[in-house]
């Protein structure tokens, strides 16, 4: 117990720096792939087909390989004039990449709102973006929410990838008192630290879902 005591401020200290990656990536990311999303739905083809190439760009390849393409590749490309510090350039990488995911995800909701609705708020007069913000947006959360609640959790266990570009999260925190104490011990600790954030966002992700239930 006296060495979990002593290990444990370095791993709280990586876990904060985690929970900021995750928070940040949330804010950036949802409200962008919801407008990805709804440039996916678009009738303007240019649009969609650019917006369709970036989708499938972020996803087709791994997240590790953006973090190391943005910190290290993009200096290269424009001769140092790009340069991201480590921080910036992670939030970056999982920005763009969570935004591709999550554009998916609202395409989906968006494609499965009837037209009807569509039909009747322009009766009523409302603009598009009243439509959007009214009558669509709401039924949309409410559908993609689950499908949102695993790439949160896929989220938590992403932020452990920033360890590639230098920055001292939770999973680095553990991995240097494991290599200096040789011992596990770190190790478990990190790993009952992301189960219970894991367990925290699946707690307020169901009381969402629970939140929502009664339009059914």
């Amino acid at each position: 117990m006296n060495y979990i005591f002593e290990v444990l401020p370095s791993l709280l200290e990586g876990a904060k720096l985690t929970l900021e990656i995750f928070f940040w990536t949330l804010v950036g990311a949802l409200p962008l792939g919801l407008l990805v999303g709804l440039g996916l739905t678009s009738k303007f083809t240019p649009l969609r087909a650019v917006l369709r190439f970036y989708v499938w760009l972020m996803r087709g390849t791994p997240l590790l390989l953006q973090l190391i393409f943005v910190f290290y590749g993009l200096p290269l490309i424009a001769n140092g004039v790009l340069t991201l510090q480590r921080y910036d350039a992670a939030l970056f990488a999982f920005i763009l990449n969570y935004t591709a995911y999550f554009a998916e995800i609202f395409r989906g909701g968006l494609q499965s709102i009837d037209r009807g609705q569509y039909e009747s708020a322009k009766v009523l007069r409302l603009s598009y973006w009243q439509t959007i913000r009214k009558v669509v947006t709401p039924q949309v959360i409410k559908i993609v929410l689950p499908s949102i609640g695993n790439e949160v959790i896929n989220l938590i266990k992403d932020s452990s990838l920033v360890y590639v570009i230098g920055l001292g999260d939770l999973l680095r925190a553990g991995n240097i008192a494991t290599s200096r104490d040789v011992t596990l011990t770190p190790l478990i600790l990190v790993g009952v630290i992301y189960l219970i954030l894991t367990a925290l966002c699946t707690y307020i992700l169901r009381k969402l879902e629970q939140h929502y239930s009664y339009w059914r």
